[in-house]
């Protein structure tokens, strides 16, 4: 049986005891049913995972106790960073899910002209939290001992105007480029995918006049939630660490 990955934000020491988070408590409690003397694998998004005995359990408090450091190591050579136009429903939700198995770095927001979703103030503020809470999850489920940042939700054109040394990427059908024949991003890549209604024209020259290469995946148009997810596994397989 595999022993349980679990996120635990503070920080953890070997051979002193650690009251779990709520979230982490309640899943070992509650769904997964574990008992006093059931180990589990503790990080806390610093490198290296702990391996570690529960040595209280309750409804609402679970206590271990690190006994173990083991400086595991999967992420990617590859730094990733997804600017996501926001999209209807769960697509979101799987989007987030799904990049960080795939090992990306960082995953930004972006209300876009046409993403069609609308939020603000509170609304905005627990959304954004949720998404956080998908991506650790995710790296629970996938081994991962390091967090994908989801950043705050901004406006496509703030977060085209950063400051980057990263490969800038968006896509486009007629596009000269594909990424095998992109130079190696030796500071990374950072790429744009819009939402359910695509870009608007401005959008794609604004894209263009920030120095992002248009790039091509192939003759058929794909999804919001399968492009993303189609570029950072091409991405990953050119220049990361998925192999076939």
């Amino acid at each position: 049986m595999r022993i349980p990955h679990i996120y635990q934000s503070s920080e953890l020491t070997l051979n002193t005891p650690v009251t779990l988070d709520d979230d982490a408590a309640g899943h070992i409690a509650r769904v997964l049913r574990m008992q006093v003397g059931d180990k589990v694998s503790l990080f806390n998004g610093k490198g290296g995972e702990y391996l570690s005995d529960i040595v209280e359990v309750s409804k609402k408090k679970v206590v271990v106790q690190p006994l173990e450091f083991v400086a595991h190591d999967c992420e990617s050579p590859l730094k990733i960073h997804l600017g996501q136009g926001i999209s209807r429903g769960d697509k979101m939700d799987f989007t987030i899910q799904k990049s960080v198995e795939l090992g990306i770095s960082e995953i930004t927001p972006l209300f876009t002209t046409r993403c069609g979703v609308k939020l603000s103030g509170e609304r905005l503020a627990k959304k954004h939290a949720q998404w956080q809470k998908i991506a650790i999850a995710a790296a629970e489920q996938s081994g991962r001992n390091t967090i994908t940042v989801i950043h705050p939700p901004v406006d496509i054109s703030a977060w085209l105007t950063q400051p980057s040394d990263e490969l800038k990427l968006t896509l486009h059908p007629r596009a000269e480029h594909s990424i095998k024949t992109l130079p190696a991003p030796h500071s990374g890549v950072r790429f744009i995918v819009g939402p359910e209604g695509g870009f608007t024209d401005e959008e794609m020259q604004a894209t263009s006049e920030q120095g992002f290469i248009d790039v091509r995946l192939g003759p058929r148009v794909l999804r919001t939630e399968t492009a993303a997810l189609t570029v950072l596994s091409a991405l990953q397989l050119q220049f990361g660490d998925l192999a076939l």
